[in-house]
C-alpha cells in the first residue's frame, strides 16, 4: 500500500503543478549564464515552506533536473554554458548550431538528458540500499583513482596538440590551488590579495572562459565580417530512432558513469560530464568528429550530468550524506518538514522515499515541455541585433558571476578569464583542458592529502594493493593513457608504410 500511496501523492494535481513549475523555473534559470542549480534551488526554497512535504520536494527536484538540462540551451545557442555541468555540452553543441543544426543539437541534449535522468531514477529505486553500502567503501585512495581517471580526459580532448592541452590542464590544476589550503591555514598563490583567500569561483571561471571569450571572438568577427548571427532561431528537434543507431551503447555507458559518480558524495555533475565526454572521445565510433559538432559528444555530456540527479539522491536518502550542494539543500528541506534523512528514512518513512522516486521520474519527463518553452524564449533573443545580444550576454555574465557568491571580486575574475581565454584561443590553446583541470583540481588535492594521512606507516605499494577498487581504477587509468598512444603509433606506422608503398 505504501507504493500505491506514494504514487498517488506524486500525481496529486498540486504536486504535479509544483513539479512542472519547478522544472520550468529550473530550466530558465539554468539557461541563464552563471546562475545554475544552487541559485535556482535557493530562489525557490522559501516558497516550499508552506507546502506539504511531497509537493515541496517535487518542486525542488524539478528545479534540480531542469537547471542541469537548461544549461545546455545557452551552451548550444551562444556557446555560453548556463551551468558548469553543461560546459562539456558546448564543445559539440555550439559547432552544430553554427552549422545550422541548433534545434537538432538541443534535441540530442534533451533526449540524452531525459534518458540519463530516467535511468538514474530506475537505479535509485532498485538499488539504493545496496549502492549506498558500496559508496561507503570509497575512501581517499578510491576517490583519488576516480578523479585521476577523469583527468585523463585532458589527453583525449587535446589530440590535435597534446603539449598545449596538457599545459592548459596544468594551469587549471594550479588555479584550483589558489586560496587557503584545505589542510592548513596557509594561503597559496594569493599574492597578498585577501579576496583570493577563498579561492577562485568555478562559476566565474566558466563564465569568463566560455561566455566572455565567445563575446570577444564575435566582436572581432563583427569588425571583420558582414553583420549577421551564426545561429538562427530554432525549435527543438528530437532525433529520429534511425539516428540512434550505433549511439545507444555510448548513451547507456554515459548514464552509468553519471549515476556512479553521482552516488559518490562531493563529486558532482561537472565531474561526471567530463569523465563521460573523455570516454566518448576515446571509444565512440565517431571519435574523430567529437569536438567538431558530433552528437556523441552531446549525448555523453548530457546523459551523464543528468544521471547524477538520481545517483546523488542515493547517499542523501540512504545515509543522510549530500551528494552535492543541491541535495544538501533538499536534505534541509526534508528536515524542515519533519523528515529525518539517513538510514532510518529507508525503513521508517518508505512512503516518502517511494514518492521521491516517482516525483524524480516525472520531473525528468517534464523536461521536454519545459525545454520547448525555454528554447523558444531563447530563440527570440537571437532575433535581436548581434551587437545588442552580445551586450545582453555580457551583462548576464557579470550578473551571473556576481550572483554566484555575491562577491564583486568574482566579476574581475570573469573579465580576466575571458580576456585570457580569448588570447589563448587565438594562440591555439584549447579551453576544455583548463576547465577539466580546474573542476577536478580541488577534489584531487584533497584526496591526495587524505591519502597521505590515511596511509600512516604503510608503504605506498601495500596501501594501494589493499584496495581492490582503487587497483582496478588505476589499471583503467593506465590503459586509458597507453592505449591511445599505441593506437597513434600504429596509425603513424601504417601511414608510413602506405607512403613507402606508393
Amino acid at each position: 500500500m505504501q507504493i500505491l500511496d506514494a504514487f498517488l501523492a506524486a500525481i496529486d494535481p498540486l504536486t504535479l503543478a509544483m513539479n512542472f513549475v519547478g522544472t520550468l523555473v529550473g530550466m530558465i534559470i539554468g539557461a541563464l549564464p552563471g546562475l545554475g542549480s544552487v541559485v535556482a534551488i535557493t530562489i525557490c526554497l522559501p516558497f516550499t515552506f508552506s507546502m506539504h512535504s511531497v509537493a515541496a520536494i517535487a518542486m525542488l527536484l524539478g528545479v534540480y533536473c531542469g537547471s542541469i538540462c537548461g544549461g545546455s540551451i545557452s551552451a548550444v545557442l551562444i556557446n555560453t554554458p548556463g551551468t558548469p555541468q553543461s560546459a562539456a555540452t558546448a564543445f559539440d553543441g555550439f559547432p552544430m548550431a553554427r552549422a545550422g543544426k541548433a534545434g537538432k543539437a538541443i534535441g540530442w541534449a534533451l533526449a540524452a538528458s531525459i534518458f540519463g535522468g530516467v535511468f538514474s531514477c530506475i537505479v535509485l529505486a532498485l538499488a539504493a540500499p545496496q549502492i549506498a553500502r558500496f559508496a561507503l567503501q570509497f575512501g581517499p585512495l578510491e576517490t583519488f583513482a576516480l578523479i585521476l581517471m577523469g583527468l585523463t580526459c585532458i589527453s583525449s580532448v587535446s589530440m590535435d596538440n597534446q603539449f598545449k592541452g596538457i599545459a592548459m590542464g596544468v594551469l587549471g590544476l594550479l588555479l584550483a590551488c589558489v586560496g587557503m589550503s584545505p589542510f592548513s591555514a596557509e594561503s597559496r598563490f594569493t599574492f597578498g590579495m585577501f579576496s583570493l583567500n577563498s579561492g577562485i569561483d568555478l562559476v566565474a571561471v566558466i563564465v569568463g572562459v566560455f561566455a566572455l571569450a565567445e563575446v570577444l571572438d564575435r566582436v572581432e568577427r563583427m569588425l571583420r565580417e558582414p553583420a549577421g548571427g551564426d545561429v538562427t532561431a530554432c525549435r527543438v528537434e528530437l532525433p529520429r530512432l534511425s539516428e540512434w543507431r550505433g549511439r545507444i551503447k555510448g548513451l547507456i555507458k554515459s548514464s552509468i558513469i553519471g549515476t556512479c559518480v553521482g552516488i559518490l558524495p562531493g563529486t558532482g555533475a561537472a565531474t561526471a560530464a567530463f569523465i563521460s565526454y573523455g570516454e566518448a572521445k576515446r571509444s565512440s565510433p565517431n571519435k574523430e568528429q567529437i569536438g567538431k559538432g558530433e552528437p556523441d559528444g552531446i549525448i555523453a555530456a548530457e546523459s551523464s550530468n543528468n544521471a547524477v540527479t538520481g545517483g546523488a539522491m542515493v547517499p542523501s536518502l540512504a545515509l543522510g550524506i549530500p551528494g552535492d550542494p543541491v541535495t544538501a539543500i533538499m536534505l534541509a528541506t526534508l528536515t524542515i518538514h519533519g523528515i529525518t534523512p539517513g538510514v532510518r528514512l529507508m525503513t521508517e518513512n518508505q512512503g516518502m522515499v517511494y514518492a521521491i522516486f516517482v516525483v524524480l521520474m516525472i520531473a525528468n519527463i517534464l523536461m521536454y515541455p519545459a525545454c520547448v518553452i525555454t528554447t523558444r524564449m531563447f530563440s527570440a533573443l537571437l532575433r535581436i541585433p548581434e551587437q545588442l545580444l552580445m551586450g545582453f550576454i555580457t551583462v548576464l555574465c557579470i550578473l551571473g558571476s556576481y550572483g554566484s557568491r555575491g562577491n564583486v571580486f568574482d566579476v574581475f575574475v570573469t573579465v580576466l578569464a575571458g580576456i585570457g581565454a580569448y588570447l589563448m584561443r587565438r594562440l591555439g590553446f584549447p579551453a576544455p583542458p583548463l576547465v577539466i583541470g580546474f573542476v577536478l583540481g580541488q577534489q584531487f588535492e584533497i584526496s591526495i592529502g587524505q591519502m597521505i594521512l590515511f596511509k600512516g606507516e604503510d608503504s605506498w605499494a601495500s596501501y594501494v594493493l589493499s584496495s581492490p577498487i582503487a587497483l582496478v581504477l588505476l589499471c583503467i587509468v593506465l590503459l586509458l593513457i597507453v592505449v591511445p598512444q599505441v593506437q597513434a603509433w600504429r596509425g603513424r606506422q601504417a601511414a608510413r608504410a602506405a607512403a613507402e608503398g606508393n
